[in-house]
């Protein structure tokens, strides 16, 4: 995979900035209004800043909060939605940690993938699966969230989608729940500086409040850390997550699910391609899990042999992925055993798969529910 890196120059929207540091409350962007895009979280000197980005009348400018970093536990973010004039907040995590990848004995799960910044077809589609109220507040009990990647690049409501994800992760937690979030290839794109699908808006972000894009992301933000905390695979109860498949030569390394990540994760925001590991070569090849399609397209395609090799390497009954529209609904192939989550949202056909009680269901951001398995 070629990366490419877009550098953009200051000078062409600086007639268009204003930056004012406005210290005190946290909690109100600028009186009832509320931002454009943000907030960005970042981290200086032990001083915490949360910017957010305003737009009044096609002027863009920058309301500025800061405070120490021993005070970081009152900081509260109010983030923007897809319905006019209506909000949610949260409050910043304790602390941030590598998530586990292996999490045994789940039967109650809603999966979806391929959002890309479409905030208004996430929500629906939460709400008509019972996994948020109208408030953005929890309400899957003890059932687990999984996102197979792809959130980021081409729609113009990343940012709100990725603070509406770290909000439900603490939520689920009280309730018994859990939300997953696997990256996916775009996530390791926006990480890496391939940042061709990002839409114009985050570049004027990027330079209205960090100086350029790649730093909204950088191991000195919210969000950069926490993305750092994520995996590329997961295996929850039968089922095993990646954003894109498995290829034989994935499987012919024999890498544990548990340590696929570790290796990974490092290299994340890697732009060299100079890996220590020569495994690490095919890992973000596309014949690695967030760019692998030849369970649905290609030649040589997977076959019903390399699915089950899969399926028995790593335990599992199910594989989930999304990356390859193959259809307007969630698909079943391989008898059965192989489930493609992704859809064209933007283009208004959002589904997501539900499991309960061992019965795997397709649900549209209606709540209709049609049992596929």
């Amino acid at each position: 995979m070629k990366k490419f890196t877009l550098t953009l120059f200051p000078i062409l929207v600086a007639a268009s900035i204003m930056t004012n540091r406005v210290p005190g409350s946290l909690q109100r962007v600028a009186g009832d209004t509320l931002p454009y895009d943000g907030p960005y979280v970042f981290y200086s000197n032990d001083q915490v800043f949360v910017k957010y980005v305003l737009d009044n009348g096609g002027v863009k400018s920058v309301k500025t909060d800061s405070m120490p970093l021993s005070q970081r536990s009152a900081i509260s973010l109010v983030v923007a939605t897809d319905e006019p004039g209506k909000s949610f907040s949260f409050p910043l995590k304790k602390e941030l940690e590598n998530e586990k990848a292996e999490y045994p004995g789940v039967s109650k799960q809603f999966i979806l993938s391929d959002i890309e910044g479409n905030f208004k077809a996430f929500r629906k589609l939460l709400q008509a699966g019972g996994v948020i109220d109208d408030n953005f507040n929890w309400t899957f009990g003890a059932g687990h969230l999984v996102l197979t990647g792809d959130f980021f690049d081409r729609g113009t409501q990343v940012t709100e989608v990725l603070w509406l994800i770290y909000s439900l992760e603490d939520k689920a937690k009280a309730a018994g729940g859990y939300v997953h979030f696997v990256l996916g290839n775009h996530e390791i794109m926006n990480l890496s500086g391939d940042i061709r699908y990002v839409q114009p808006k985050y570049i004027e972000s990027g330079i209205l409040v960090k100086e350029n894009y790649m730093m909204l992301y950088n191991e000195q933000s919210e969000l950069g850390r926490w993305l750092r905390t994520k995996n590329i695979m997961e295996k929850v109860g039968d089922i095993l997550f990646m954003h894109g498949g498995v290829s034989p030569t994935m499987n012919s390394m024999n890498i544990p699910v548990s340590t696929l990540s570790t290796m990974a994760r490092p290299y994340y925001a890697d732009s060299t391609f100079k890996y220590p590991d020569p495994r690490l070569d095919t890992i973000y090849s596309n014949l690695g899990p967030f760019w692998y399609r030849g369970f649905y397209t290609g030649d040589p395609r997977a076959g019903s042999t390399d699915i089950d090799n899969t399926l028995s390497l790593y335990g599992v009954k199910h594989i989930a992925t999304g990356h390859t529209v193959i259809a307007d609904t969630i698909s079943v192939l391989y008898k059965g055993k192989v489930f493609n989550t992704d859809v064209h949202h933007a283009g208004g056909h959002s589904e997501a798969l539900f499991l309960e009680s061992g019965k795997f269901y397709r649900v549209s951001g209606l709540g209709e529910k049609f049992l596929i398995l």
